[in-house]
Formats: C-alpha cells, structure tokens, sequence
C-alpha cells in the first residue's frame, strides 16, 4: 500500500467501472435530457489532469435512429471525431476539498477554454490494497462554440434544445505504482 505526501503528488488512473462524463441539457423547453458517455480514461499526474471519453460509447436511453443522430454531423460527427478531451492547465484544491480546475476542452476538433468546480476526495486506503481519490467536477458551456448547433422551432416560440449544457465528470482516481 502506498501513500501520498501531497494529495496532488503521484500518478492516478481513472477507473473506467467507476468514472463517466455526463451532460444534462434542457429539451423542448422544459425536459431536462440527459446523457453518459462511459468509455472514459482519464490521469491525475502530480496535479495535471488529462482525460478523453470516447464519443461511440454515449449511453442515451432512446431508439436507435435517434442515438445515430446525436454521432452524426448534426451533433459529434463521431465518425470524425470520436473523442472529447481535457487537459487541465490548473488545478486548484481548496482547504474544504472544494476544486477549480481551468483547462481546454476539444469537441469535435474545436478547443476552447472551460473552468470547472466541485469537490477533490483526497487519496486513501481501499479495502483492495490500493490507493483512491476522488474528482467530481461541474461546468457549464455552450454547445454552440464546439459547432453542435441543431435546432428544431417550437410551436409556442422558441427552440427545442438549449444552447447551455451542464457537464459533470465523475473520477474514481486509483494511485498508480
């Protein structure tokens, strides 16, 4: 069992049963539509955090057609881009193990700055014999600036997707030898 002077300090690999990115996106203007994408890898080395989900592995609970939708140019152009990454160029830990992590977040082969919040558990024993933290963080963007822009006009005005998407990223961190 190791253990680590920093709770920064080390290498961390996502583990992939227990980590997932997921978004959250207003529907029809009143839904709340959500979503996973499950194949995700992600490092914590020495504060720098890395990660890619792969877009084929979203997990919308809806038919088929519609799935091959959200992969199309419409959405991910998944056959062209087939991951989201992050690369962290900060990240801040917070004396109440709140986090801020600032970095740039490419979807579709378009990069942009995005800062991201929430909570760091710092780096314990498991019952397996390894060492585990724990990242969950929270942001929102705008779908439109990585050019995911379909739309549909609702009857009453307005749209039937809304631009502003709430990410969460969930990391179960296990310390690498």
């Amino acid at each position: 069992m190791s253990t680590t002077a920093s709770p920064l300090a080390g290498t961390f690999n996502a583990d992939p049963v227990h980590s997932n990115f997921a978004f959250a996106v207003r529907y029809q203007g009143v839904s709340l539509f959500k979503g996973t994408l499950d194949a995700v890898e992600a490092t914590l080395t020495d504060g720098k955090l890395e990660g890619k989900a792969q877009v084929e592995s979203i997990s919308i609970r809806t038919p088929e057609q519609f799935r091959a939708h959200v992969l199309s140019d419409d959405f991910f152009a998944a056959d062209k881009h087939p991951e989201i990454t992050f690369v962290s160029t900060g990240f801040d830990v917070a004396g109440d193990n709140t986090v801020e992590v600032t970095g740039d977040l490419t979807i579709k082969g378009i990069t942009k700055p995005v800062t991201a919040k929430g909570t760091w558990v710092a780096p314990a024993p498991d019952a397996f014999g390894n060492t585990r933290a724990h990242l969950n963080l929270e942001t929102e963007i705008d779908r439109t600036e990585w050019e995911i822009n379909w739309n549909a006009p609702l009857p009453s005005g307005g749209v039937a997707l809304a631009n502003k998407v709430t990410l969460t990223i969930e990391l179960a961190l296990v310390e690498q030898a």
